[in-house]
């Protein structure tokens, strides 16, 4: 069965730079290969601040949409995070989309592309590896960093030299830990039948 990975594009700002961003790093996937890649836009699922009053971790949803986000979660084998850097953090809108479910994101691999400023999103990469540490996602060690002032210096988007690159290389770990961790969730559900 294909991996499924989906880029989870971190951004909902108006205005943002990300999406053009996606869309290149969309199809630098697709042409890369090796898994189904979609695009999972923030700013197109409706999720509004954290209001589900259980733990994720029982799954036992009271909203609709909390159970949408996590089915579309739980349908992905990896993540591709498309992350800039906002006061040298990750966006809100990303941690509270992070915070939503927990299981859906067990046992799955995850890379980052990170962008911004000078310092290309790097701080904002750290900062979400510890998270997706407690989510049980194993990021992978490659990570493709995007400084906008000469990729965006005429206006859109123009990826520098060996962008693409640094890309299919991070893409080669993520499929590969990606399925090593299928096999993983394949055995402990085995494990919970049997129990």
């Amino acid at each position: 069965m294909t991996l499924r990975i989906a880029l989870v594009l971190a951004s909902t700002r108006p205005g943002r730079r990300g999406d053009q961003i996606a869309t290149w790093a969309l199809d630098t996937a697709r042409a890369h290969g090796g898994a189904d890649y979609d695009l999972v836009d923030l700013a197109d699922h409706d999720l509004g601040n954290l209001d589900e009053p259980g733990n994720p971790n029982f799954q036992q949803y009271q909203h609709d949409h909390t159970r949408a986000w996590g089915e579309l979660i739980d349908s992905y084998d990896g993540f591709v995070f498309l992350v800039p850097e906002y006061n040298h953090s990750f966006p809100g809108a990303l941690k509270n989309a992070l915070d939503y479910v927990y299981r859906e994101w067990n046992d799955k691999a995850a890379g980052i592309i990170s962008y911004g400023g000078w310092a290309a999103g790097v701080r904002a990469a750290e900062a979400l590896r510890l998270v997706l540490a407690e989510l049980q996602v194993a990021t992978v060690r490659a990570q493709p960093t995007i400084s906008t002032h000469p990729s965006f210096s005429t206006g859109a988007f123009s990826p520098q030299e060996g962008l693409d690159t640094a890309v299919r290389g991070m893409l080669d770990q993520v499929i590969t830990w990606s399925g090593a961790l299928r096999g993983v969730r394949e055995a402990k559900a085995q494990t919970a039948t049997a129990a």
